[in-house]
């Protein structure tokens, strides 16, 4: 049985960001999707672990890989009409590094943020 996540009403999600960036970094890979906060599904996503990414990546978990996957997750949202996104941080997140270079090359590709 699959149970479905409560949808809030429409007027609410006029009000709010719908789309979050979140990120996540090991030390081995870097991933980050877009999620549809009010049914809480991903629009996109975009890893360092996919097969056709990995070839053409020196490293698959620095400052290098990080702006390749923003760039990536940015031209698959530019591809679905996503509009602006919201940028979700974690406690231990700054706006340095890999969260930087992420971002940037995000932006960089056309895609708005709130």
């Amino acid at each position: 049985m699959v149970i479905l996540p409560p949808v809030k009403p429409g007027r609410i999600t006029k009000v709010l960001k719908p789309y979050v960036l979140k990120m996540h970094f090991s030390n081995k890979y870097v991933s980050a999707q877009v999620i549809h906060e009010p049914t809480a599904t991903t629009a996109s996503a975009a890893s360092s672990q996919e097969k056709a990414l990995r070839s053409s990546m020196q490293s698959t978990g620095d400052v290098a890989a990080a702006a390749k996957i923003g760039k990536i997750l940015g031209e698959r949202l530019l591809v679905r009409d996503i509009p602006p996104v919201s940028v979700s941080f974690k406690r231990e997140q700054r706006y340095h590094g890999k969260v930087k270079a992420v971002i940037d090359t995000f932006v960089a590709t056309g895609v708005k943020l709130v």
